[in-house]
């Protein structure tokens, strides 16, 4: 038998070393991947969680801007995106298509419900990318944010193919126009990634934007290579983080109150601007203010508008309101006598002449009438004997030239001019030298408060929302004491003479329930070439003031510029945005007219015996309230019992003989009502507390029998809110 040879076969070798190569390198492959879960180093676990991992975001909700009393002013609120499905893909059933079928007449519906132009509209529903491909669906951009739920049911009802709605947040305001150069708005804006994120953009919406973004959170979990939910999965939740709440010093039926008058006024006289100011002086809070023109945060419309805050952010030349803290100066110094005589008319300050309003003045005056009439002269006069170094002293003292440093971005200092006599002169009445409204509000504390100067301010605390932890609590500062109590006391009572003095500038700022106090303005508003414009409708009119005046619970700044006077005085307009909000704020705040010492008292006697309608006269004279109960004659007793000194407009009940006439109890208070009760001795029945606003038997009906007489009585704010909330049927609100 033949033995077979062996035949080396070098195919089959290679073979075999070529794909045992194969084997070797994949089981090492395969042995590193088990050890380090690694490739190209990458985790492998990563890149598994990469694909089948899904995320949704948990979107956080801006901070919400609260007024004193908690009362919403800015929020986000729920609205819609407006989405357009354009892919054809998108569609299965023709029936029922499910992307836009026809573009023109997609864009021609939309255009009358979105803020965009239908060309506009059409080209974006009819966009291709580079490769001349559909996008599955596209947006509308900012047009097509923020969308109301009654504008999206109309869309809706109009059953376009292909528009879809998302939830989306948008910053509201519920109050319109409120306040609104301070608290500015913010508005969605597109990121590189494609989110959208809320931004402020003006005013303490910008300022406090850190603290108002909230941080979104997210969801995770797992899914399959169809993007379905993989069963036993766990999901992890990072929950959002709402931006922070803030609260503000700002008292919104205060602001409303002064929105409504500025609106009126703006209406009534067209002026080129207006800026108003509410404090509280014992804290430095700010509890209103507010500017025209000015716009509604919700929509930003708004014609000749400056976009920054003018109470805070621009300077004026102050006019006569800078006089009272010349007074001031005067007094704290000791240099001010008020019956001593200066002639008034001119000042010559070398080779420049300085006027009073009327040119020739009133001639020779004491300093008293010089300031109630606003005379020029009298500052010039007074400067000389409080010094020019000591003056500017005491305008650094009260903050003048210098920042408040209120919360608020962009503050102003104003700029003090001293380096010409001249100018130190004009400073004295307010004119070159200027300041912003907020300085003359820190100013004005310190008069209100006893010297005691406090820094303004807006926000009283920022709260995190989701603990209700107080984050910032803003404290009053007391800002220095540029002047004494006594000093402050005395400027108070001269401030307040200038609304009652026979010639005193102010007159038309004084009101029924109120000692007001306070300085008007009017100044020269400079051309920016070295010259000031002129006329009754080129002036700044102003108003610094505070009531009540033996403790002031409000100051107030109100400045006019350029109203279209009509043939009125240029107080008139400021004083219709000043008495009404000054006098419904102290009623709203229940600061009762009853409580207030008014600066002038006078005495009673003993006056039994005597002829009530003479008495009657001469109770009248001094001031008082005299009131005779029965049908007149000798006086056989008196409420209240003399000698002894009463504030002037209080009640004095003569009681005499003979049938009770009743009077008209309206505005009367408890005290009065019981007084008359007891010295009548009628059945007078009292339902409710603070002031008569009603009685059932008319006022001049004799009693004669014992019938009871039902008297009401509400309190201020009761009273308010009946007067402006529900008028009564065929009445209205003004």
């Amino acid at each position: 038998m033949k033995k077979k040879r062996f035949r080396f076969q070098w195919g089959a070798f290679l073979l075999l070393i070529f794909y045992g190569g194969l084997f070797f390198l994949l089981f090492s492959r395969m042995f590193m991947l088990q050890a380090t879960g690694e490739v190209e180093g990458q985790e492998l676990a990563a890149k598994a969680a990469a694909k089948y991992s899904k995320e949704s975001a948990i979107t956080a909700s801006r901070g919400k801007i609260y007024d004193a009393n908690g009362q919403v002013i800015a929020e986000d609120t729920l609205s819609y995106r407006l989405i357009a499905v354009v892919n054809e893909k998108a569609t299965t059933d023709a029936k029922n298509p499910r992307h836009v079928v026809n573009a023109e007449k997609t864009a021609k519906i939309l255009a009358e419900y979105i803020p965009m132009d239908e060309d506009k509209i059409y080209k974006q529903l009819t966009r291709v990318n580079d490769k001349g491909e559909k996008p599955y669906q596209v947006e509308f951009g900012s047009a097509g944010r923020g969308i109301s739920h009654d504008t999206m049911t109309k869309i809706k009802a109009e059953k376009l193919p292909g528009v879809l709605f998302v939830n989306d947040l948008k910053r509201y305001y519920p109050n319109g126009i409120f306040a609104s150069h301070l608290i500015g708005f913010a508005l969605k804006e597109e990121n590189k990634d494609g989110t959208f994120t809320t931004k402020g953009k003006m005013g303490l919406e910008l300022t406090y934007n850190k603290e108002l973004t909230g941080k979104d959170g997210k969801v995770e979990y797992e899914t399959d290579a169809f993007s379905y939910l993989l069963p036993n999965s766990e999901k992890m939740v990072t929950p959002a983080k709402d931006g922070d709440d803030i609260y503000l010093t700002l008292d919104k039926t205060i602001q409303s109150f002064l929105e409504e008058a500025m609106t009126a006024v703006e209406e009534e006289y067209n002026p080129e601007s207006m800026t108003a100011i509410v404090a509280d002086p014992k804290t430095g809070k700010i509890l209103a203010m507010s500017q025209r023109p000015t716009f509604n945060p919700d929509t930003r419309d708004g014609d000749n508008m400056k976009w920054l805050n003018e109470a805070i952010e621009e300077t004026i030349e102050p006019g006569s309101t800078m006089k009272t803290f010349t007074l001031a100066s005067a007094i704290d110094t000791g240099v001010w006598d008020p019956n001593k005589y200066y002639p008034s008319g001119q000042y010559r300050v070398h080779d420049r002449v300085i006027n009073d309003y009327n040119k020739v003045g009133w001639g020779y005056i004491t300093y008293l009438q010089g300031f109630q009439r606003s005379s020029n002269t009298a500052m010039a006069h007074l400067l000389k004997l409080i010094g020019e170094d000591v003056f500017f002293d005491y305008l650094d003292r009260f903050g003048f030239g210098k920042k408040t440093g209120i919360d608020l971005p962009n503050e102003a200092t104003g700029t003090l001019l001293s380096n010409y006599p001249v100018e130190r002169v004009t400073t004295t009445f307010g004119q070159g030298s200027t300041v912003t409204p907020i300085q003359l509000i820190q100013a004005l504390t310190a008069i209100a408060n006893e010297g005691k100067m406090m820094q303004p301010y807006v926000i009283d605390r920022i709260v995190d929302p989701l603990t209700g932890k107080t984050i910032k609590k803003h404290e009053p500062v007391v800002k220095g004491q540029p002047v004494s109590a006594d000093t402050a006391k005395q400027v108070k009572e001269i401030l307040a003479s200038t609304l009652t003095a026979e010639k005193g500038t102010a007159t038309d700022f004084a009101l029924d329930d109120y000692v007001v106090a306070g300085k008007t303005g009017t100044a020269q508003i400079p051309l920016g070439n070295g010259r000031y414009s002129w006329g009754s409708n080129e002036f700044l009119y102003s108003f610094l003031g505070m009531a009540p005046v033996d403790n002031p619970q409000l100051i107030m700044y109100v400045s006019v510029k350029r109203p279209k006077l009509k043939g009125d005085a240029g107080s008139i307009p400021v004083s219709k945005v000043f008495n009404p909000v000054m006098l419904n704020s102290l009623k709203y705040l229940n600061v009762n007219p009853e409580d207030v010492k008014h600066i002038d008292d006078t005495s009673i006697q003993d006056y039994t015996g005597q002829s009530a309608e003479a008495i009657q006269v001469e109770l009248a004279n001094d001031g008082l309230k005299p009131v005779i109960v029965g049908s007149g004659g000798k006086i056989i007793d008196q409420y209240p019992k003399g000698p002894q000194k009463l504030v002037k407009g209080n009640f004095v009940f003569l009681k005499t003989e003979g049938d009770v006439t009743l009077p008209d109890f309206t505005n009367w208070s408890l005290r009065n009502v019981l007084a008359f009760k007891s010295m009548a001795n009628l059945e007078i029945e009292v339902v409710g507390e603070g002031f008569v606003a009603s009685q059932s038997v008319s006022a001049g009906t004799v009693i004669s029998d014992s019938s009871p007489i039902v008297v009401k009585l509400k309190t201020p704010a009761e009273s308010f809110k009946q007067d402006v909330e529900t008028p009564p049927e065929g009445e209205t609100t003004e």
